[in-house]
Formats: structure tokens, C-alpha cells, sequence
């Protein structure tokens, strides 16, 4: 089995950034009415800036979730020899359609040759889940050079007016209560668009750094767990979910069956067990790494609300890394799913920070139904 390098890594974000103050009017608000629990989530995940793929002047779509992980793969080209690659692999938690694949779109905005491609679905960890496909790929000796993206087009079903037919169908609860239910209104204020592409190849570049992929280890423990974030369904009392073709079309507006929306209850109670203090423990059992070799930190976590709550659960399994060592950069570009750990790595690959022999440990939780990754890497 050979090593397998990360060559280049590069991000895209649509339009300008958008404070704060001027989410609702890039969004919209919903029936007319600014939300009520906006400045309280935005108080607590402590993002200052994010990007929307939505022209603030007139509310049109500039970028489809394909054309903003072609733009990924556009500025990793200006540095990365993107027609050597064999592979294109692809996550999304928001595919612009059902059917075609994302991959397959993403591939059609491109000036890419014919190559294998592949789709990845899921939320958070579809990117890292895509980059390990590719991974596997060249360490195995299949291939020489891929790949791999993760981008979101959230704002697309987070616009006000999407929420309207809903709010209109519960007059009565509106007329006492003005507001989306917390699980659907919370996520409008987390989420937002981006991308990032990441070349990789069984060589390390020959002039600069590049990072040597050591281990990705993934684990899901839905087994275990009920739904905590979905779309495309609705959550029932019994923690069952029922599929959107359950539904008559007519419901899909009445109950926003698309919309995005998070168990924040089971989510607040479950999520650092699952996605921090399980798979911890299991890797530092099998010594997979020492805490104290590892350099920098990058962890994906959806909210600032988690950053202490994430150390506090490291540090109950062992893993004690310091702050001090951690990386993100949350507050300016904002949580954008799939796309988060690219983003990340991007800035920090491109800071000239990292030095030879620095290791890197990535973490990136998914709480769909609990689920979870970590990255290893080496700076040589």
C-alpha cells in the first residue's frame, strides 16, 4: 500500500460576506416578521460572517451547488494539475436535484477529461467521506492522483418565502406565536454555502509543503441512536422518521418537509458521547495517535457553543490537546456542512504556519444519526 499526499487544497464562497445584521435581508424573514430566536443562536454559535449564494440586490440564486464546487475545483487547478486525475469524488448534504448525481453535475461544470466518478450523500462527513474514497483509491494503487470536494448550497431552502405556505396553513398557532418551530428556525441562523476541492496524489509535491494522509477513521452509531438532523421527512413521537413519498405533495409546503431541521434537545444530549468521547476512546485504545504529538487541531464544530463542551469531552477519554493548538475558523466563514473541514484545511495549508513534521489531528461529527470522523495528517 502506498502513501497518499495532499497536494493542493482550495476554497470558494459565493458573493460577499454577510454580517450578522443582514442575514434576514438576504434570507428574508418569514411571514413578514423578523425571527425571535435569530440574536439568541447567533449569540451562542458565535459566527460574525458567513456566505449565500443568493444576490443580495435581487434575491436571484448566482451559484447551484455544482457551480460552487466547479469554482472549488477552478481555483485548486491554478496550482494542481487537475487533468492527471482519474477521480472526481464529490459530497453533499445539498445536491441541487434528486437525480442526476451531485458528482455527476459537479463533473458537468468542469473542463475535467472522462474519469470515474462518485456521489457521496449525507451531511457533514459526505466531504471527508468522499476524500476517503479517494484516499483509499491511491493507496491501494488503483489510481495516481483525485479529487475529492464537499460543498453546500444551503441558503437555496433557508430563503423566508420557503417557509410561508407553512406558516400560512397554521393561522391560529401564528396569530399566538409568530415563529417557526425552534428545530426549523434554529438551523437557518448555523448554515451556509461554500466549498473546497482537494487535490491528491501518490507523490508529494516537489517544491512546498504537502500533507501525508495517515489515517482516517470513521464510525456511525445509528445503530444506537434515533434521526437528529433531516429533510426530506418528518420526525415522528416514536423517534421513527417518515419519508417525504409518505406524503401528499400538498403537504410538503404545509409541513416544510425539505426544510432543514435538528432535534436540538437530543442533539444538545448526545452529541459530544457519540461523536467525541466514543470514537476517542477507541482510537487512543488502539494507540492510533498520542494527544501529545499532535500540533494543531482542526475541529468541525457546527457551533462556538460546543468549543469548550468539545474539550471537556477529549479530556474525560485522555485526549488532551490545548487549545492553544486549535485551528478553525468558524466566526468568518461559517458552518458549511460538508464543505467545513476543506475550508479549514485550506486556510491553514495556505497560512505557511505548518512546518515539516507537524501533525495534524481533524475532527468532523455529523449528527444526522450520530455519526463521526477523525483525520490524521503529517506536514512534509
Amino acid at each position: 500500500m502506498r502513501d497518499v499526499y495532499i497536494n493542493k487544497i482550495a476554497a470558494f464562497f459565493p458573493n460577499e460576506p454577510v454580517n450578522n445584521d443582514d442575514i434576514e435581508k438576504v434570507l428574508g424573514m418569514v411571514d413578514g416578521k423578523p425571527s425571535l430566536v435569530k440574536r439568541i443562536v447567533l449569540k451562542s454559535n458565535k459566527i460574525k460572517t458567513r456566505y449565500y449564494a443568493i444576490d443580495p440586490e435581487t434575491n436571484e440564486t448566482t451559484h447551484s451547488n455544482a457551480q460552487l464546487a466547479a469554482e472549488a475545483i477552478k481555483e485548486l487547478s491554478k496550482e494542481f494539475d487537475i487533468h492527471k486525475a482519474e477521480l472526481l469524488a464529490c459530497g453533499t448534504t445539498t445536491p441541487d436535484q434528486l437525480l442526476p448525481s451531485h458528482a455527476l453535475m459537479v463533473h458537468g461544470e468542469t473542463d475535467l477529461k472522462n474519469i470515474e466518478v462518485l456521489s457521496v450523500a449525507g451531511i457533514c462527513l459526505s466531504g471527508l467521506s468522499a476524500l476517503k474514497y479517494a484516499y483509499t483509491s491511491v493507496k491501494s494503487g488503483e489510481i495516481e492522483c483525485a479529487i475529492a470536494t464537499g460543498s453546500e448550497n444551503v441558503s437555496a431552502s433557508m430563503r423566508g418565502r420557503n417557509f410561508e405556505p407553512e406558516v400560512q396553513a397554521k393561522v391560529e398557532m401564528v396569530k399566538k406565536n409568530k415563529e417557526l418551530t425552534f428545530e426549523k428556525d434554529f438551523l437557518r441562523w448555523m448554515l451556509s454555502d461554500g466549498a473546497g476541492a482537494i487535490g491528491i496524489s501518490s507523490k508529494p509535491n516537489k517544491e512546498g509543503i504537502s500533507l501525508k494522509i495517515n489515517k482516517i477513521f470513521a464510525r456511525s452509531y445509528a445503530n444506537e441512536m434515533e434521526v437528529c438532523m433531516y429533510s426530506g421527512c418528518e420526525k415522528l413521537k416514536d423517534g421513527t422518521a417518515k419519508g417525504y413519498r409518505e406524503y401528499l405533495p400538498e403537504e410538503w409546503l404545509k409541513k416544510s418537509i425539505f426544510a432543514i431541521k435538528q432535534d436540538v434537545k437530543l442533539l444538545n444530549d448526545n452529541v459530544l458521547k457519540y461523536t467525541v468521547e466514543k470514537p476517542l476512546a477507541e482510537m487512543l485504545e488502539k494507540k492510533m495517535f498520542d494527544p501529545q504529538e499532535i500540533d494543531w487541531y482542526l475541529p468541525h464544530y457546527s457551533s462556538g457553543y460546543f468549543r469548550d463542551k468539545v474539550y471537556e469531552s477529549m479530556r474525560k477519554v485522555g485526549c488532551d490537546i490545548p487549545q492553544e493548538k486549535w485551528f478553525t475558523n468558524l466566526s468568518t466563514k461559517g458552518n458549511t456542512g460538508s464543505a467545513s473541514i476543506f475550508i479549514i484545511l485550506e486556510e491553514l495549508f495556505n497560512s505557511g504556519k505548518l512546518k515539516k513534521g507537524e501533525k495534524l489531528l481533524c475532527y468532523i461529527p455529523e449528527s444526522g444519526r450520530f455519526s463521526t470522523a477523525f483525520m490524521l495528517l503529517e506536514v512534509v
